[in-house]
């Protein structure tokens, strides 16, 4: 065979079966990437003669002969870039960028007709980050990033460091790259939801052809852990093995083959024999806490951390302030709804996986797709008994997260695989497997109870929750506390209760998603709060303004008053001025109109979030001047589409009075960059940025100090600009000074720490104008609006992206996104044709407002806005639902199907086009 890749000739030839996406990338073309497996997500797009394909689902011997172009080969020899490549790169039409080699390879090849109609140019390639407008803009050549320069770098739109690497395909990711004598590794997994394993018989896998090992519960430690990554190891459970002899969801890992390539391994887990004897197993988290319930983790509950494991219990909260019965006996109006909300997958492109290997004869080097390279490191050597300097962690560019990274899934298989064979392992989960062996968010059911006297001021709230965790524990207590804290604490009422479980069920973990079980109860309490205003006959954002938390309040929650949290700035009243003046303007002047016939209505939701979780989040930061008068920054948190790795540089470069592209940053390299608690929590820009901010500074405060006893003059004339420090008697050139420091012993390196507390909180608030098709369930979203209190801003088109894609994943988990469980337990939606992702035809584009307000704690004033988007996004748009047709809706997704029987049910017809809120019936039904 022979095929010109990018204007060279190949002649190897491929595998039977191959792909041509496996042979280009074995061909050394990592731009070309790996997201679904089915060509369902264009990742893995190319040219072929010109044409575009999903280089997934072409036979690769289809190329023999034929011209291939990958991103690598859309640039110029001479290294001109594409105008597509350009255009990205000025729109920055990119987060985590996994997705954006597929995208370029697919507008590259639109013609006229087709860039005019991108909704289905686009229907066959998906992006988890962006919410397609970055992307939109890029298409039409809209320019949002600026050029570096000496001027102020915070607060402007300063483009990504990887920018160019990503629109090129350069950036290197978890798997992009080539490690001689690697081994491939498939797991055995589970059919029985619960089971014990009697028996493994491994002789007849052992004997297929370029097999090497079969590890099974014998191999593996007999020590528990938690697959949860957090700076306090104890906030999660101990009850998870590496491979178990009792399995408990079907799924889960019961063998691990490695063999010379995935397709041995694949045929060696088809050849191992399991014996299981089947055990009874429970799927409901009610049922779960009943008495006879199977009993999912028999385990000492003070050694393991677990609630009480005989009610399948992991976690549990329960608190009250004043009296709630009090309370609603004080209410004139009391209204009570039970809400429930479904699994989702978090979806990242790029799936778990690592590569590990020995360096230096007997330490692991862990190349992972991970949020938390520090922790992973901590967990393994835990794991194997290794001490630190024996394990290495290196996290690439990470191809998207959303908090499914904040686990240990891969990393401990993978490294006692290396650990017994002392050859070099990977491990790639398909897509399938990110269904079935990762981690989803936590579906929830919560009974919401809200009493208010007439004058609209809140006498009580109580809330009832059950989080259904899984078969592990990973997160699940985490999830439950947070759920229940600003979500009651953002409202003042003088009595509030909460009773809060977290229950193992034999089903797919849950696990850290996007909110962290905000967005599941925020649904429940600003839905009901908006249905208690229509029964008080308030305007809802009239009653929800008498009762927010105000400047300089206590959070107080059920529990109390959180010590460590603090409103350090305040912009929730600007939040809802922007909400208010958005419901204000005539609908057909701003806006999609409203189909003839349809039901029309307005809603909005407003959420709280801490900028940090709590019990510490520790960050350290190393910054140092180079000998060319440049600077270097060593960052160990992750940069997955976060953007951290910008502001941290723009940080920099304004207390160092430099430009952004004279300061390299390293990072996420457990080697090479001081201690990081992880990506994870909001935390990039208000932890690690903070200890970048104290960094800097303290350098400048070298350089400055230095320069004034060198040039003999006072220290407050001295002044560091781009190049060199300014001092009264002329001008001392960075380099200069490198030079004379170290002639005289002198470093121009410093650090920087911060341990995460006392922490802020952030506002945001959305609106959404939405049109129902009453005879179809169909619905339209005429208008979006994004209220954003995010501080500073340090970098406004990077955030208002961050606020994009929150918003984008929102709609997907409100309107269609649900990972399905059988009546067996097992995940019927494994793959992107069957679960339905936001795709660039469904999001509209939202209008992001940023509030003015400077924080007391976060950097230069900053506070966190990559988790805060999501979470009024289902409230709000459920109540946009209830204001169009009457009816309010209390179980996610609102699914096309699922609106049209509730509106048929409460008798919802056409004829009524639309509805002001104070026409509205009560409902007859809650879906």
């Amino acid at each position: 065979m022979r095929v010109d890749v990018n204007g060279r000739p190949f002649e190897e030839e491929p595998r039977p079966g191959q792909c041509l996406r496996t042979y280009l990338r074995e061909c050394g073309w990592f731009g070309v990437k790996k997201g679904c497996d089915a060509g369902d997500c264009g990742a893995c797009t190319v040219h072929v003669d010109g044409e575009p394909v999903h280089s997934c689902l072409y036979p690769a011997f289809r190329a023999d002969g034929r011209s291939v172009t990958t991103v690598e080969g859309l640039a110029t020899p001479d290294g001109e870039l594409h105008p597509v490549q350009r255009r990205f790169l000025d729109a920055q039409g990119f987060q985590c960028g996994f997705c954006t080699a597929g995208f370029m390879m697919t507008t590259a090849a639109l013609d006229d007709g087709q860039l005019a109609d991108l909704p289905r140019a686009f229907k066959g390639n998906l992006c988890r980050c962006t919410g397609y407008r970055a992307i939109e803009d890029a298409v039409r050549g809209v320019c949002h990033a600026e050029t570096p320069d000496s001027g102020e770098s915070v607060g402007r739109n300063l483009p990504a460091p990887a920018g160019p690497q990503v629109v090129t395909g350069t950036a290197r990711y978890t798997f992009d790259i080539d490690v001689p004598g690697l081994l491939h590794m498939k797991l055995l997994r589970s059919p029985h939801a619960h089971a014990r394993i009697t028996a493994v018989d491994t002789s007849a896998a052992l004997r297929v052809p370029g097999v090497h090992a079969v590890l099974t519960h014998h191999d593996a430690p007999e020590r528990h852990f938690s697959t949860a990554r957090h700076e306090r190891a104890t906030e999660d459970p101990d009850d998870t093995r590496v491979l178990d002899d009792t399995v408990r969801y079907i799924g889960q890992r019961v063998a691990a083959v490695v063999a010379d390539s995935e397709a041995a391994a694949e045929e060696g887990c088809r050849r191992v024999e399991v014996t299981y004897e089947v055990l009874p197993a429970v799927l409901d988290p009610e049922e779960a806490m009943r008495p006879g319930a199977p009993v999912v983790h028999d385990k000492d509950a003070a050694t393991a951390r677990i609630s009480r494991p005989c009610d399948n219990v992991v976690g549990e909260a329960h608190g009250e302030i004043g009296d709630v019965e009090a309370g609603f006996a004080e209410a004139d109006e009391v209204y009570e709804g039970v809400y429930r909300t479904q699994r989702v997958q978090h979806a990242s492109l790029e799936t778990h996986g690592a590569v590990v290997w020995l360096e230096d004869g007997d330490r692991l080097h862990v190349r992972s797709s991970t949020q938390t390279p520090f922790l992973t490191r901590r967990a393994l050597c835990a794991l194997y008994d290794l001490p630190h300097d024996r394990v290495r962690v290196v996290a690439g560019r990470v191809g998207g997260g959303f908090g499914g990274k904040q686990e240990m899934l891969v990393e401990d298989v993978v490294a006692l695989a290396v650990l017994r064979l002392r050859r070099p392992v990977k491990l790639e989960y398909t897509r399938a497997e990110q269904f079935h062996g990762a981690t989803t968010r936590h579906p929830f059911t919560i009974r919401v109870k809200a009493g208010a006297r007439l004058d609209g001021r809140l006498t009580a709230l109580q809330l009832r929750v059950v989080s259904d965790t899984g078969a592990y524990g990973n997160h699940g207590p985490a999830v439950m506390f947070h759920s229940v804290g600003e979500s009651m604490a953002v409202y003042r009422a003088p009595h509030k209760k909460v009773d809060a479980f977290s229950v193992y069920t034999h089903t797919v973990p849950a696990g850290a998603f996007r909110g962290y079980g905000l967005g599941q109860v925020m649904f429940a309490t600003e839905s009901a709060l908006d249905e208690l205003a229509r029964r008080l006959g308030m305007d809802s954002l009239e009653f929800k303004a008498r009762n927010v938390i105000g400047p300089g309040e206590p959070m107080i929650t059920a529990d109390g008053e959180e010590e460590d949290l603090h409103i350090a700035s305040y912009g929730l009243d600007q939040c809802l001025g922007i909400v208010r003046r958005a419901e204000a303007q005539p609908a057909d002047a701003v806006g999609e109109p409203a189909p003839d016939g349809w039901l029309v209505g307005e809603g909005a939701a407003l959420a709280m979030i801490a900028t940090g979780p709590p019990g510490g989040h520790i960050a350290d930061v190393k910054a140092a001047l180079l000998p060319d008068g440049t600077f270097d920054l060593a960052v160990g948190t992750a940069e997955f589409g976060n953007g951290t790795t910008t502001v941290h540089r723009q940080i920099a470069a304004g207390e160092l009075g430099t430009t952004v592209d004279r300061i390299t940053v390293r990072q996420s390299d457990t080697d090479i960059v001081r201690h990081d608690t992880g990506a994870f929590a909001s935390t990039g820009v208000v932890v690690a940025g903070k200890a970048t901010l104290r960094a800097s500074r303290a350098l400048a405060d070298l350089l400055l100090d230095f320069a004034a006893g060198h040039s003999r003059t006072d220290r407050s004339g001295c002044r560091l600009t781009e190049e060199a420090v300014l001092h009264p008697g002329g001008r001392l050139p960075l380099k200069e000074m490198y030079d004379a420091a170290r002639a005289v012993g002198v470093s121009f390196a410093s650090d920087g720490h911060f341990g995460g507390t006392p922490r802020s909180v952030a506002f945001n608030a959305q609106w959404f104008r939405l049109a129902v098709d009453p005879g179809t369930g169909e619905i339209r979203i005429l208008r979006s609006v994004h209220a954003a209190d995010a501080g500073t801003v340090m970098n406004p088109m990077q955030c208002r992206g961050q606020i994009e894609g929150g918003v984008a994943q929102g709609l997907g988990a409100t309107l269609f996104e649900n990972v399905r469980i059988d009546a067996h337990g097992a995940v019927e939606t494994a793959a992107f044709r069957r679960y339905r992702l936001p795709q660039y035809a469904d999001v509209p584009r939202t209008e992001v407002h940023f509030v003015e307000t400077a924080d007391a704690i976060g950097p230069l004033g900053a506070k966190s806005m990559s988790e805060s988007p999501f979470n009024p996004v289902a409230p709000a748009f459920a109540n946009a639902l209830r204001d169009a047709t009457g009816v309010r809706f209390t179980r996610l997704p609102l699914t096309r199907d699922r609106v049209w029987l509730a509106l048929r049910e409460a008798g919802v017809g056409v004829g009524v086009t639309e509805r002001s809120r104070t026409e509205q019936p009560r409902p007859g039904s809650s879906p």
